[in-house]
């Protein structure tokens, strides 16, 4: 149910190069202190740089014998702070509404190294490298390190996952699906982002110096994480509130996977949705976090777009705090969160450093009326404050924090929501490799008017996701153009993300030397390429988010894309759920035990749904194949939390009251559940005795997987695809789709008659 309730900050953590917490970070930087140092990790000497911003901790303190990932490390030592700083008893019976969003950019990508360098060197890969290796586990890992009970999403969006894991905090809270959230991200100093970006000539060859030198970024590592609250639990508990998060804004760019518009389109178009949806003006913004990573094209992109917004504002502080921090990839975000929060509420405001007389002299031309802030503090009292993320993909996300609640502009009517088009690419049986692939053929991308030049940058993964995109664009009659382009947005859920390009990336800069990497694959191993390719293809400008959460995912996108409408962030949104099967996705499902006799048969696919509003839909007379009647993901800490596939009735039951809950239905209103076996007999029976104790013996219980495989994200979309179809057809009157995800996590959607 959608309210405007005030969201406040009671809680913060920080672990990066400059710091191991909150206070001595923000010291360091108000003191202008560098974290950046060479690189310690591995060996940079055949590179052109050598510089990275490493955090200085080898142990990260974490007790409870489960061995993480230093991405989930970081994360966990973030956490753990902002819930000793917010007062939170993690052992109470509230600690199990509490959900834990996290973004991140290269996930468990030093397990990705040392799972492949043991087999390189003829070693078998241990499971705990295998299990750490996707960004699918980490919000679970963190949530069940902490006891905390509540929904969890990785959000991957590359460099602007850690703002947006901020902004779906507050979307939750004002939906109605939670009073508190843990948001940040977290990511490690990796081998394999180091390689990439040296590929690029991205990497500066010395301490990186954002709108100054601008010849590069000097990659960090760290973890960020706030604990966002609805002022009305706050105030309850007897919190201490740092600030209130008004409002964020989700942009694309829709024009390159790498280099942001020159024109700034996409970054004037997510800083001016974040002070709209905030109820403020350009001239109300005291201070700016700039996403300033130090590069020229990024760097000139962004001044002009702060230059051009905020051309009557005298009053505005712009810095970078990159230049101490490192640029820290998917934690990015959630460190200058901080550190933006930090600025607001005891008003004083970090500089960027490293600029000489001489530098400071070039800078006055080029800030123009901003107050770019150089070497030294600024000291001012400011109400408001916003923090820029810009990232690969063109994905752009922004947030502002504010000492005046201020009145929330959420002019959003609740309207009903229907699925209008659907577009799906199904795997067949392959008798050969024993599992369900795709035939992707050039002829059918060439029908949509794709070049075979954009179509051969593209990995697998963002092939099928162009295409199901587009059979989905299709299927609803929307031609996306300069009237509607900034209205449609996209989700994408995905469980393994590019794991093969990841994997195949990371096996040749073994084999070839860090130096080596290939500047054509890299920007494929982000998670958010899918959908940077999907958007650049069609145009779509509006709100794009990619989420990582699991099997389930592809439902949960569909919950997030309604959500996206549910506040007026969009008309239209495609929700859709992605993941491959290729000889790298069968070693590693191989390796984990999960396939084989009587087990699943992988297999692979994309399906992409239309979502959109009751006045979109009427507007143009689209088709309307379902209602969506309510939505829900629920999840709890109970059962073997060293099992990340482990088996919950508690969570299953509570997604599924949960929807039918919101849709006004009861158990007996329901005969038909499109459900996630996957011919595993421990998971098949399960799944169906749950059923049987909630609807009774005779629920129909319909399995796509038993002809398509397990394709994971896009098996969860197809249940949700193929429900509605069922519905529009007349077969079914209402039923809801229902997936499972890492550490008992469980997405539903009820579907009932347009």
């Amino acid at each position: 149910m959608l309210n405007e309730k005030r969201c406040v900050i009671t809680g913060l953590g920080l672990v990066c190069a400059i710091g191991n917490n909150t206070d001595e970070c923000f010291e360091s930087a108000l003191n202008g202190r560098s974290g950046i140092a060479d690189a310690k990790s591995f060996d940079t000497s055949e590179c052109y740089s050598h510089k990275g911003a490493e955090v200085s901790l080898n142990d990260l303190e974490l007790t409870g014998g489960k061995k993480y990932d230093r991405t989930t490390a970081l994360g966990i030592k973030a956490a753990g702070e902002a819930i000793r700083d917010a007062g939170l008893d993690m052992a109470s019976e509230e600690a199990s509404e509490i959900g834990v969003l996290l973004g991140s950019c290269i996930a468990g990508a030093a397990c990705v190294e040392k799972y492949y360098n043991d087999k390189h060197d003829g070693k078998k890969g241990s499971i705990e490298d295998l299990t750490s290796m996707p960004a699918t586990v980490i919000a679970g890992n963190v949530a069940d390190f902490y006891n905390a009970g509540g929904i969890t999403a990785n959000i991957v969006n590359a460099c602007a996952a850690g703002t947006l894991s901020v902004a779906l905090a507050i979307d939750m809270i004002r939906g109605g699906k939670g009073e508190i959230f843990l948001a940040g991200g977290c990511d490690s100093f990796s081998s394999l982002a180091y390689s990439g970006f040296h590929a690029l000539r991205a990497l500066a060859p010395s301490d990186c110096s954002p709108f100054n030198h601008s010849d590069g970024i000097t990659l960090g590592e760290g973890a960020g994480v706030l604990v966002v609250e609805s002022y009305e639990h706050a105030v309850a508990r007897g919190a201490k509130i740092y600030c209130d998060v008004l409002g964020s804004g989700v942009s694309s760019d829709a024009y390159h996977i790498t280099a942001p518009r020159p024109d700034g389109e996409g970054q004037m178009s997510v800083i001016t949705r974040a002070v709209t949806n905030s109820g403020l003006k350009f001239t109300d913004i005291g201070y700016v976090n700039a996403h300033g990573t130090g590069t020229a094209k990024n760097d000139d992109s962004e001044f002009l777009s702060l230059k051009t917004l905020f051309a009557d504002n005298k009053d505005l502080y712009v810095s970078s705090t990159k230049s101490m921090t490192g640029h820290c990839l998917g934690a990015a975000g959630a460190i200058e969160a901080v550190l933006t929060v930090k600025a607001l509420t005891e008003g004083k405001l970090p500089p960027t450093t490293g600029y000489s007389d001489e530098d400071l002299d070039v800078l006055k031309e080029k800030a123009g009326g901003i107050n770019f802030i150089a070497n030294k503090p600024a000291d001012k009292k400011i109400k408001y404050a916003m923090s820029n993320s810009f990232a690969f993909g063109g994905n752009n996300a922004s947030i502002v924090f504010a000492n005046d609640p201020n009145v929330l502009n959420l002019s959003c009517p609740k309207q009903d929501l229907y699925v209008t088009g659907i577009g799906i690419v199904n795997g067949e049986f392959d008798e050969e490799k024993g599992d369900y692939t795709v035939n992707l053929d050039a002829d059918v991308f060439k029908s949509y008017g794709i070049k075979s030049a954009f179509l051969r940058k593209l990995d697998r993964l963002s092939q099928l996701q162009l295409l199901s995109g587009l059979k989905a664009l299709e299927d609803s009659g929307i031609t996306v153009g300069p009237d509607n382009e900034g209205v449609i947005g996209i989700c994408i859920g995905t469980n393994d993300g590019p794991m093969t390009e990841i994997a195949n990336f990371q096996k040749g800069i073994i084999r070839d030397g860090i130096e080596k990497g290939s500047a054509f694959a890299f920007p494929n191993t982000v998670y958010n390429a899918a959908g940077g390719y999907l958007s650049i293809a069609t145009g779509i400008k509006g709100y794009n988010v990619t989420i990582a959460n699991g099997f389930q995912s592809g439902l949960q996108s569909v919950c997030c894309a309604a959500g996206a409408i549910m506040f007026g962030y969009e008309s239209i949104m495609l929700a859709s759920g992605t993941d491959e099967c290729t000889e790298i996705d069968d070693e590693i499902y191989r390796d984990l035990g999960l396939t084989g006799e009587g087990k699943m048969t992988l297999g692979e696919g994309s399906v992409t749904c239309v979502i959109e509003k009751d006045s979109s839909a009427a507007g143009r007379g689209a088709k309307r194949y379902a209602k969506i009647a309510g939505f829900s993901s629920a999840r709890d800490t109970s059962g073997d939390r060293s099992d990340i596939f482990r088996l919950s009735e508690a969570s299953l039951t509570k997604a599924v009251m949960n929807v039918l809950e919101e849709g006004g239905l009861k158990p007996s209103d329901v005969r038909c559940i499109y459900g996630f076996g996957n011919g595993s007999a421990e998971l098949d029976g399960f799944e169906r005795e749950v059923y049987k104790e909630i609807f009774g013996d005779d629920i129909r219980i319909k399995l796509v997987k038993k002809d398509h495989g397990e394709a994971r994200a896009a098996s969860s979309s197809l249940q949700f695809a193929m429900l509605a179809k069922d519905i529009s057809d007349g077969k079914e009157e209402n039923g809801i789709a229902v997936s499972f995800g890492t550490s008992a996590l469980y997405s539903a959607v009820l579907l009932t008659r347009a």
